[in-house]
């Protein structure tokens, strides 16, 4: 059972024909550069994050992804800069690049409001002669692997006071195809890249001196999929570490801690359970951030940062 629901997420992950196909992030409220160009920069320093995530620990073929990025501002402060690289691996798909980012600030008196455009390419691999169909079976779509470089641009806009932020954002415009030119199919069998909705919001609530609690939210949108929303909320303790759950709709509840190692490195970890019938075939997902602010000047940052 554990190897045909395997294959089935096979299918379904690689081929993506509806679906959500970016890669999730269950730290998204530390990772907006993943999902918004518009975020480079707003974090006043030159700023580096890295996660990794495992999902569904026990499923053949589960996704892992790996990101890595940075941004920073420029010395004008209202030009952000952002680059970013990924590998996201879903059974026999492996996608693999990177963009580069530009925002544009534009300063209130205590806010900023920014405008972004994202630019770059991945590379789109699906190793289909490596699926075992079985001496007498044949099935033409694992004929021919696929193997493509997809270029692709992305838009965004981001609002943000110390307390509060949302953003909203289309991280990729083009409905590039993933199918192999050599395999003839209707159109209605076309594997696209298809265009995802982003919005994300969050606010700082001081409890006390000690206290301060951080709600936000996800909302994520794409064609063929249900419209899915992550809920979030952490309690800050002194400014130094965080707890925090997440209810995934349809999907997975979680737990989430943050602690600010020093005012240059933060480090963060989440656990997903699924709450559907996945849960039957795995132990959960797990999920490591960490991040790095290079050249901290007090001066130029006067309070921790929480997004």
């Amino acid at each position: 059972m554990k190897r045909i629901f395997s294959v089935s997420l096979l299918l379904l992950g690689s081929l993506q024909v509806f679906g959500q196909q970016d890669a999730m992030y269950s730290q998204y409220m530390f990772n907006t550069l993943a999902i918004n160009p518009a975020y480079a920069g707003s974090r006043d320093v030159l700023s580096t994050t890295a996660l990794m995530r495992s999902q569904w620990i026990g499923v053949e073929g589960a996704p892992q992804t790996k990101t890595l990025s940075f941004d920073t501002p420029l010395r004008n402060k209202r030009i952000g800069l952002g680059v970013q690289a990924f590998n996201d691996k879903i059974g026999i798909t492996n996608l693999t690049g990177g963009f580069i980012s530009y925002a544009y600030r534009i300063f209130g008196e205590k806010s900023t409001f920014a405008l972004g455009l994202q630019a770059g390419a991945s590379h789109f691999k699906a190793d289909f002669n490596s699926v075992k169909l079985g001496e007498n079976n044949l099935d033409y779509a694992f004929l021919s692997n696929i193997d493509q470089v997809l270029l692709n641009f992305g838009t965004g806009i981001y609002y943000n006071t110390d307390k509060f932020y949302i953003g909203a954002s289309v991280p990729h415009l083009l409905n590039n195809t993933l199918n192999n030119n050599n395999v003839v199919v209707t159109n209605a069998m076309v594997a696209r890249q298809y265009i995802h909705l982003f919005i994300a919001s969050g606010y700082v609530f001081k409890i006390d001196e000690d206290f301060k609690l951080k709600p936000s939210f996800l909302f994520k949108g794409v064609k063929g999929a249900p419209i899915q929303l992550d809920l979030n909320a952490n309690l800050w303790i002194k400014d130094v570490v965080s707890f925090g759950v997440q209810y995934r709709t349809n999907a997975d509840v979680g737990a989430l801690i943050e602690v600010q190692a020093n005012p240059q490195i933060r480090v963060g970890y989440s656990y997903d359970k699924s709450v559907t019938k996945l849960a039957n075939f795995n132990s959960g997902s797990h999920e490591i951030m960490l991040r790095y602010e290079f050249g901290f000047e007090k001066d130029r940052v006067a309070s921790p940062r929480f997004f």
